[in-house]
């Protein structure tokens, strides 16, 4: 018997929303290489805040890549221990994710919010996340103290990216505390906490209203790996894991995270030695007159009316900087090594004589590209 076939008209297209734009990070040395027409090879990137003494990581094994990852292979339980979440359930109160920023995008769709109060300066993803909700930008703690009775979530980078303000513990537990009486969330994003871990709330993970969000992309330099966790109530981690769906990270970057977060002697190392390059950086800026208007163990921020023009100083050089429009300001990651200082040093000191538009010598310049046709 033949087919009846049957034609159907097409649906129509529903118009869709345009794509937000995509926020700047630094790290951009591509882009940088191209615009300033300098070899790749030949720049200092300090624009990101990263630990350029990252952790050395351990040899994979081969079948961490010809296996699918699997939730009991131990780093749940570095995690928690390396966060100082107690009791047998601890590891039940944080989630791996594919880097914090997985979070960051995701938890706007778990948690219905009419007002959000978050703090600015700071990093930008997290207002960019809650787009779609009532957004109050807090200048100062009594700005976000006069705030808090009428929001619904509030977000602290805590230490805060890029101006350094730390907040005690016990000030972030009683905003906690009040936000939940009515409902609200408190989440405290922890990307640079490592380096001062007496300072964090992911012992209190687990408490009603409280998301820490955490990373191993700074302190331990492994950004590349994309690892970060989710620390709060087992129910809200459910419905993250449920939205975020299985395998969130490959089973190497598993491997080489539990091994970096059971590694105490390296971490209590690296917290001196970016203690004393901190101090280091800072000291640089000081003599030179450009004073840091705050910082953290892996970085200074300089809040300064001449940061773009400082900025494409150091550019034209071969040296990145993290540039801020709103406030006008640079923010400085640590030099990897010794030439690394001495270029930095000899960039400032020409531009505080003043600057020389001619290029330093330490960077090999290219030839400008013809234009496409």
């Amino acid at each position: 018997m033949p087919m009846t076939h049957i034609s159907t008209p097409p649906l129509p297209h529903a118009p869709q929303p345009a794509a937000p734009p995509r926020l700047h990070h630094g790290g951009r040395l591509r882009e940088a290489a191209r615009q300033y027409r300098i070899a790749l090879d030949d720049w200092l990137d300090l624009s990101t805040g990263i630990n350029p003494h990252g952790y050395p990581p351990p040899p994979v094994p081969a079948e961490a890549w010809l296996r699918l990852p699997e939730d009991d292979d131990g780093l749940e339980r570095a995690a928690a221990d390396h966060y100082g979440l107690a009791g047998p359930d601890a590891p039940c109160r944080l989630l791996p994710v594919a880097g914090s920023q997985a979070a960051i995008q995701t938890l706007s769709r778990l948690i219905p919010a009419r007002q959000v109060c978050l703090f600015a300066p700071s990093y930008a993803e997290h207002a960019h996340a809650w787009r779609t909700s009532e957004r109050h930008y807090c200048t100062s703690v009594a700005d976000m103290e006069a705030a808090l009775p009428q929001a619904d979530v509030v977000v602290v980078v805590n230490p805060n990216n890029p101006c350094g303000r730390q907040l005690p513990a016990a000030q972030l537990l009683d905003w906690r505390h009040r936000l939940a009486h009515s409902g609200g969330w408190l989440i405290v994003d922890e990307a640079f906490a490592d380096a001062r871990p007496e300072h964090s709330l992911a012992p209190h993970a687990g408490l009603p209203g409280l998301v820490v969000l955490r990373s191993l992309g700074k302190f331990f330099g492994l950004a590349g790996a994309r690892v970060g966790f989710v620390l709060g109530e087992p129910a809200l981690l459910a419905r993250l894991a449920a939205l975020l769906g299985p395998w969130t990270l490959a089973g190497p970057a598993r491997h080489v995270a539990t091994a970096a977060l059971r590694d105490t002697a390296w971490q209590a190392r690296t917290r001196q030695q970016l203690a004393t390059s901190s101090a280091r950086l800072a000291e640089l800026l000081t003599h030179r007159g450009l004073t840091p208007s705050g910082g953290t163990a892996l970085f200074q921020w300089l809040r300064t009316a001449q940061a773009d023009a400082l900025h494409q100083h150091c550019a034209r050089q071969g040296i990145l900087l993290r540039h801020f429009d709103t406030p006008a300001s640079l923010r400085f990651g640590l030099p990897p090594d010794e030439r690394g200082w001495q270029r930095l040093a000899t960039a400032l000191d020409s531009w505080s004589t003043p600057p020389a538009p001619a290029p330093s010598s330490t960077a090999r310049h290219l030839p400008a590209s013809r234009p496409r046709t």
